[in-house]
């Protein structure tokens, strides 16, 4: 499998009261295209953009915004995938789900902006920033979110060219990782907007290139949070989702764990509201968020009541590979769990693994199921298919680091309007963003690639005149209540498996 890649080359309880971090919405239009009685609308540039002529020239047409009818808080529900986004992708692209899909990928690219990836930090692997300033530190100061708790993954496991470590002696832990954070919508007017109080997962995915794909071995395994042993995963992400090391503070809960008690916790609180949980990755951050969707409904997390109705689950995954086979495809279905992928069909990521026998192969159901071939994948979910190529900011090179960039897959997604359709910017989004970690906007716009940068490194200078990285303070590993809602998983879902999986 290596080889063939090489060649394609805690925090306190649920808060009581606005937090101080609370993305912004810039429009509040109503949207048509849920009526079904009305057509569906029509998309519409107008002059906002500051572009120079030759700028505009390039860009094919000016920016535009968008007229529509039904506010997000009643269609809710359809743009969570209820109806599997029938009708809302094409013939056109519905501008609350590009919205949606776009709010939802600046979340997980906020784990990228808020990782210490150094390895001359002495920080290197954790966040640099603390949960209450976290969406303040990262100028989002608007999200709505109040991060209830960080998630870490041990770093002892079969993917080393994922997980980052410092050269210098280990601060904080030698086997751990900060992996992303679960979150809850508290800031009321974002409530009102959204329908719904939203419980947010969004997992890290890889800060550099997809150096750890040449790690995957293709091995399938049981997931085991079922007793059907024919759903299976790749072995390397049920490892990172699973493993823990009981000598590390961080990780002496599993990743899955974490996960688990803090939305069975966040459930519980909120017991009486209308709840979504809304999980979010990109690369390897994506596999993670269709694993632990998955888990949630496997072990009933999301049924709230005696009469089994469900908590919608959603992912909205960027470059994501495939994570498990058929069975594991359709089991997902089965759950109602919805997937909205979104891909740049020049990436090489979303093809692995299952290179040879995967979803687009007509006899994958019989060679899986009569000759149990031990290599068979699926997507799971429906796919939104962007093509850089199509912009006319970016470089049409095949630069395989800028085709699986998240900032790259965002600004594609904000000019996509259908297949066959001209690129068209619907938002003020900042084209700069873009070349935030990459080098693909074509020179004439000016932006420097690889810009964004903490200011000397995170170095200060104090009043004795010496330059010094300032201390961060240490957080707490896990909420003392963990251990009784993970109890609570076991006692009210009939997990098949302890969670204390190893």
């Amino acid at each position: 499998m290596a080889s063939l890649l090489l060649l394609l080359n805690h925090l306190p309880s649920p808060p009581l009261s606005t937090p101080h971090t609370t993305t912004s919405f810039t429009s509040t239009t109503p949207l048509s295209f849920f009526s079904k009685t009305k057509p569906s609308p029509t998309l519409k540039c107008s002059s906002t953009s500051n572009l120079t002529p030759k700028q505009e020239h390039l860009q094919g047409k000016e920016q535009e915004t968008c007229d529509f009818e039904a506010p997000l808080s009643q269609v809710w529900r359809e743009i969570q995938g209820t109806n599997d986004w029938k009708g809302l992708i094409e013939p056109s692209m519905n501008p609350n789900l590009r919205r949606e899909i776009i709010r939802y990928g600046e979340l997980a690219q906020a784990c990228y902006d808020s990782f210490d990836f150094d390895p001359h930090s002495k920080y290197c692997g954790t966040c640099k920033y603390h949960p209450s300033h976290f969406f303040h530190q990262l100028n989002i100061p608007h999200a709505g979110y109040t991060i209830t708790r960080y998630l870490y993954a041990t770093s002892n496991i079969n993917l080393p060219n994922f997980f980052q470590k410092s050269n210098l002696a280990a601060v904080w832990s030698p086997h751990a990782n900060w992996m992303g954070y679960v979150a809850v919508i508290t800031d009321k007017e974002h409530i009102k907007h959204l329908g719904r109080r939203d419980i947010l997962i969004a997992w890290r995915g890889t800060v550099t290139y997809v150096e750890w794909i040449h790690d995957l071995k293709d091995i399938l395994r049981p997931a085991f949070f079922s007793r059907d042993q024919t759903i299976k995963v790749e072995s390397g992400f049920h490892e990172l989702y699973t493993k823990k090391e009981d000598s590390c503070t961080y990780c002496s809960f599993s990743a899955r764990e974490q996960v688990l008690s803090e939305v069975k916790r966040l459930l519980n609180y909120y017991k009486d509201e209308e709840i979504s949980i809304t999980i979010t990755g990109h690369s390897l951050g994506a596999a993670l968020a269709v694993l632990s969707a998955y888990d949630i409904a496997e072990v009933r997390l999301n049924v709230v009541d005696d009469g089994g109705e469900r908590v919608p689950v959603t992912v909205f995954s960027f470059a994501g590979p495939r994570v498990g086979n058929l069975k594991f495809k359709e089991r997902c279905e089965e759950l109602g769990v919805k997937v909205l992928r979104v891909v740049n069909v020049h990436d090489v990521v979303p093809t692995v693994p299952g290179i040879i026998t995967n979803e687009k192969f007509r006899f994958q159901k019989y060679i899986e199921d009569t000759l149990s071939f031990p290599w068979s994948y699926a997507h799971v979910g429906r796919e939104i298919a962007l093509d850089h190529t199509e912009s006319p900011f970016v470089k049409g090179s095949m630069d395989l680091v800028s085709a699986h960039n998240l900032e790259v897959h965002l600004h594609l997604l904000d000019g996509y309007h259908g297949k066959g359709k001209r690129f068209c910017l619907a938002s003020k989004r900042d084209i700069a963003l873009v070349n935030k970690s990459c080098d693909f906007l074509k020179s004439e716009y000016g932006v420097p690639p690889h810009w964004r940068q903490d200011e000397n490194k995170g170095m200060v200078r104090g009043g004795d005149g010496r330059w010094v990285l300032p201390e961060r303070p240490r957080l707490e590993a896990h909420p003392p209540d963990m251990t009784h809602h993970l109890q609570q998983v076991l006692d009210n879902h009939l997990s098949p498996q302890p969670l204390e999986t190893t």
